[in-house]
């Protein structure tokens, strides 16, 4: 019977570590390992792999998230009766999936499962756009829906999940293996590089899951699916699908190779201009999921700023804040990895534990390096952008902008401002939040995040340990 810990749950939905571990993630941070570049690169200009960083949150994700953002619910037929569900027996699964579900330690469902879930379950089937991060449970919700979908006499493919990149599609597999534990007539095929297929050898797995290339060359090249019997159709990670080349397009070309009653869910865990648009041309007719914008609120951290001249000087602040106030974890954040390595080095040589986070490492790497501080064997965790948003650790409770968020093109970047020092604070906790200005541009930075928040940031004067004790209070 399941425990009531949620971090079983995700542990062995989302994280699927040990299999991840073993794989070599060849992308944008393996890339960077080559390169020989001087670390002057800010993370925007690297532009971050999404691929990459959707794998890091779902590796790093221990818990399933208390999201504090309001499910909003639009219904195609506004006449339907609108419901959701506590418990998973409302639900009335197959026995042998309730037991799946319970052996991966689910007790109930998340809150994009209580109303995603009735609405993919449902006959006639309904089509879904949803917006879900990483460690929601969205994962198992539609590899619920998938497995419910089956039916297990029927030797050939009926459901089709697509993911942006091999490890994602791996993920996904993983919990389908899970959850299909009790339910050993259906089978799954991994339509993924490496998976080599004599042409016109018809697949008898019920469920494929795979990359959208490969899927389409076993649709159209090879003939082993046909895609006219697919009952369920999902694309996962819709963002990061269409940040990658040519994956748009395949996409919709298996679309509109399904036949019409097939069950389209699209998930993505943002909504941008261009994945509406995506979404629409390939789900007609949506119920559509998504979370009401989190409230630009800083009301639980005081804002300060120090004037520096140069690195040093912002490097002796940071040592007169350590020397006059308790801090129990810290993240600094710089704009380029030369400036974190310098800084994590001087801050070494005077004692501190030091975590440092980077875009030239390996998601793995960075997984560890995030557990590492999660776990406290770190006090200080030094990064570029990279790690500006999803990592919640109650401990925090300093921020240090050591240079001010930018955009790609150099002006104030209010969103990654919010999400930075949004690190502290977490929880109803107070935190302090202290950016270092070290030019009039820097300064004129800072009046741009006083306006749009309207918040003041008050002058700390790090020569005044008096001052400094009075703002930890």
């Amino acid at each position: 019977m399941a425990t009531d810990s949620w971090a079983l749950a995700v542990d062995e939905q989302e994280s699927t570590t040990k299999t991840i571990g073993n794989l070599r993630i060849m992308e944008a941070g393996d890339a960077n390992l080559h390169q020989t570049d001087d670390g002057n690169k800010s993370d925007e200009e690297e532009k971050e792999d999404r691929a990459t960083q959707s794998l890091l949150n779902k590796l790093i994700r221990s818990n399933v998230v208390n999201n504090t953002n309001q499910v909003e619910v639009l219904q195609r037929d506004p006449n339907s009766p609108l419901y959701s569900v506590k418990t998973f027996e409302e639900l009335r699964l197959k026995p042998q999936l309730l037991k799946g579900v319970y052996e991966m330690g689910f007790n109930r469902p998340s809150k994009i499962q209580e109303n995603a879930l009735p609405m993919m379950l449902a006959e006639p089937p309904q089509n879904l756009i949803a917006q879900s991060q990483s460690g929601t449970g969205k994962t198992a919700a539609f590899v619920l829906a998938m497995l419910s979908h089956v039916d297990p006499s029927l030797k050939w493919p009926q459901c089709l999940c697509i993911s942006p990149t091999y490890e994602l599609a791996l993920q996904t597999g993983k919990v389908i293996e899970q959850m299909g534990k009790f339910y050993p007539e259906v089978k799954l095929a991994y339509a993924v590089r490496g998976h080599k297929m004599e042409r016109g050898v018809k697949i008898k797995e019920q469920i494929v899951i795979g990359t959208p290339g490969t899927v389409l060359d076993w649709c159209i090249k090879l003939k082993l699916i046909d895609p006219k019997k697919i009952k369920v159709f999902v694309l996962d990670e819709a963002d990061v699908m269409i940040a990658t080349q040519g994956h748009q397009d395949q996409s919709i070309r298996i679309q509109r190779m399904l036949p019409k009653g097939c069950q389209m869910l699209l998930f993505s865990a943002t909504f941008e201009d261009s994945v509406w648009k995506f979404a629409e041309r390939v789900v007609p007719d949506p119920n559509i999921i998504k979370l009401k914008r989190e409230e630009e609120t800083l009301d639980t951290i005081k804002q300060y700023y120090v004037l520096c001249n140069s690195k040093e000087d912002k490097f002796n602040a940071l040592c007169n804040i350590y020397g006059a106030i308790t801090i129990a974890q810290a993240m600094i954040f710089c704009h380029t990895r030369k400036t974190a390595n310098w800084l994590a080095g001087q801050l070494s040589k005077e004692g501190h534990q030091v975590a440092l986070l980077s875009g030239e490492m390996v998601v793995e790497q960075r997984a560890a390096v995030i557990e590492r501080f999660r776990d406290g064997k770190e006090k200080v965790l030094i990064t570029t952008n990279v790690c500006a948003r999803g990592i919640d650790v109650e401990q925090v409770s300093v921020v240090i902008n050591f240079d001010l968020p930018l955009d790609k093109d150099g002006n104030p970047d209010n969103e990654t401002y919010l999400h930075r020092i949004g690190r502290t604070g977490r929880f109803g906790k107070r935190g302090l939040a202290v950016n270092m200005v070290d030019s009039q541009r820097s300064m004129e930075i800072l009046k741009t995040y006083e306006r749009h928040f309207n918040k003041k940031i008050g002058r700390l004067d790090t020569d005044d340990l008096d001052e400094i004790e009075k703002i930890a209070n």
